[in-house]
């Protein structure tokens, strides 16, 4: 098990902490009027990426994907089914995190909110290059199990 030793800065006591993956939520969400919903981050890594973030201490998953979803393209969505769970260590470059994807549907013309600056609509032709995090590989998956 991963730790780290801190001293504290008032009485000096050693104190171990240990490092544990941060649990978070990607959400896939598919717009009636065809393709899925990607946003154009404004913190690094940049790229685009799919709608998602931390999940908040007390809150479920389902909350957070929601939550993530509404902050970040102003879309009300619905979660359809969980997706999978994706958790190599070096996903984020920032730090080990594991995030499940959701599958969700949505109506309505989402609006770049939160950590989005752009906001876009795509299918499987026409994604952007630069895609932040392991997301390219999500699609991938998403896409080759759409197909079949």
């Amino acid at each position: 098990m991963a730790k780290k030793t801190f001293r504290c800065p008032n009485c000096q006591t050693e104190i171990e902490l240990y490092l544990n993956p941060l649990p978070t939520v990607d959400i896939i969400i598919e717009v009636e009027s065809g393709g899925i919903v990607l946003i154009k981050r404004r913190n690094p890594p940049y790229g685009w990426a799919l709608p998602g973030g931390f999940v908040d201490y007390g809150e479920s998953l389902e909350e957070a994907a929601i939550r993530e979803a509404k902050e970040e393209t102003h879309l009300e969505v619905t979660l359809e089914r969980q997706f999978h769970t994706y958790s190599d260590p070096k996903r984020d470059p920032r730090h080990h995190s594991i995030s499940t994807v959701y599958l969700a549907k949505a109506k309505g013309r989402p609006e770049a909110g939160d950590d989005a600056i752009e906001i876009g609509m795509f299918n499987e032709t026409n994604l952007p290059e630069e895609i932040a995090f392991d997301h390219r590989s999500i699609l991938s998956d998403y896409f080759k199990q759409k197909r079949t």
